[in-house]
């Protein structure tokens, strides 16, 4: 497309005033043939999605087969429902505990009434080891890439000390697409949101979330996460260096990469992945498992 000089002079001065993203996807949009009219805070210009470059998911590889995989074991004080299969390794089946475990006649895995799914653990028959050694090396590779990565934006930096609701995560505050870091706990007192980009294919179902903290996560009773714009589950990962409790009829969202154990209160649920490198406590609770 050809441009007068004054139209050229125009371009420059509205790139100069947006600066950085919002400049780049201006001058993008206009040289393919796209309306100028830009949204300075998003980047969007004449409607078109951001040419900013979004944060790519963190690869879970074969850990996402499980919907809860751990090191040291699984218990449950009944009855929780667990939709997705689950997995214990390098430690044997006997680390399921609560779940009244059915071992199937090829002892390559276990059912449970309270488990839609089968239950895998490192004493069980071939191949089962070797594929549940393959997605702890997985798991622990995803726990070392969340954690790994850059966050340069101050704003996005130990949120209010940690303390997420109401002005900081809340409903007319929402937590947008990238990285937060905090170096403490971190405490969910109030409903959060997670704001994705759109409802259309390519814009919130991409969006990705990655929230990081060197200490412990905990989310407080009867509190929600709650997901608008297109946000998924598959695309939330909480890189809990601590311990995550999660209480009395919370529920929570996005796959759980913690360092150490996991806690589902009485009543509480999870729509994600439970990928912890020692155990996961449940009690009564409902985890369902979020599609990859």
């Amino acid at each position: 497309m050809m441009f007068s000089s004054k139209a050229c002079s125009v371009l420059l001065v509205l790139s100069l005033a947006l600066g950085g993203a919002s400049a780049r996807a201006l001058l993008t949009t206009v040289s393919a043939g796209g309306d100028v009219g830009a949204d300075a805070e998003t980047g969007n210009v004449g409607g078109a999605p951001s040419t900013v470059a979004k944060e790519p998911p963190v690869e879970i590889g074969s850990a996402g087969n499980y919907v809860m995989l751990t090191k040291t074991g699984i218990s449950t004080v009944p009855t929780s429902d667990i939709t997705g299969d689950m997995g214990v390794s390098p430690i044997a089946a006997t680390a399921m505990t609560g779940f009244s475990l059915t071992a199937d006649p090829t002892n390559k895995f276990s059912t449970s009434a309270q488990l839609t799914g089968q239950a895998f653990a490192a004493d069980y028959a071939t191949p089962t080891p070797a594929l549940l050694t393959t997605a702890v090396s997985d798991m622990e590779t995803a726990y070392t890439d969340a954690a790994g990565r850059a966050n340069e934006d101050a704003e996005r930096q130990n949120l209010n000390a940690g303390a997420l609701g109401g002005d900081y995560g809340g409903e007319f505050a929402p937590l947008t697409p990238g990285v937060y870091t905090f170096g403490s706990d971190v405490s969910i007192g109030a409903n959060i949101y997670f704001e994705g980009t759109g409802p259309v294919t390519g814009q919130g179902d991409t969006d990705v979330f990655i929230i990081q903290m060197t200490g412990n996560l905990m989310q407080v009773a009867n509190t929600r996460v709650i997901l608008r714009g297109g946000a998924l589950a598959k695309n939330i990962f909480w890189q809990v260096s601590g311990a995550a409790a999660i209480s009395e009829e919370a529920h929570m969202e996005g796959i759980l990469l913690v360092k150490t154990d996991v806690l589902f209160k009485t009543q509480s649920s999870l729509s994600g992945r439970v990928l912890a490198q020692t155990a996961c406590n449940l009690q009564m609770a409902t985890i369902t498992d979020a599609a990859l």
